[in-house]
């Protein structure tokens, strides 16, 4: 099983970024995807999981209305769009792979990609 996210970058507080994590190796449908990210000097936290038919998501409050969660199950990948950057959005990006039906329990997901680093500047 394999998960790489890309997609980040620098920008500037106001602006988009679109992450995409590509999957291989397993059935890509068959899983749930969620998006985590840790900022320097926190904890991981899940901020964003979409359920195996893309149907199902969930965000944290802090989120909800920028950031925005799909799926491409043809193409084997997720992606996440983020609106509206937050200079507090700041952190290393990973998506993950889980197969429970809990898509926002955090250690449902057994699988994990590198991440990729947004660095928003004001």
């Amino acid at each position: 099983v394999q998960l790489q996210a890309s997609g980040g970058g620098l920008a500037q507080a106001g602006g988009s970024l679109r992450l995409s994590c590509a999957a291989s190796g397993y059935t890509f449908s068959s899983y749930n995807v969620g998006w985590f990210r840790q900022a320097p000097g926190k904890e991981r936290e899940l901020v964003a999981a979409i359920g195996r038919g893309g149907i199902r998501t969930h965000y944290i409050d802090s989120v909800k209305g920028r950031f925005a969660i799909s799926r491409d199950n043809a193409k084997n990948t997720a992606y996440l769009r983020i609106n509206s950057l937050k200079p507090e959005d700041t952190a290393v990006y990973y998506c993950a792979a889980g197969r429970t039906d809990s898509i926002n329990i955090p250690r449902s997901y057994e699988y994990w990609g590198r991440g990729t680093l947004v660095t928003v500047s004001s």
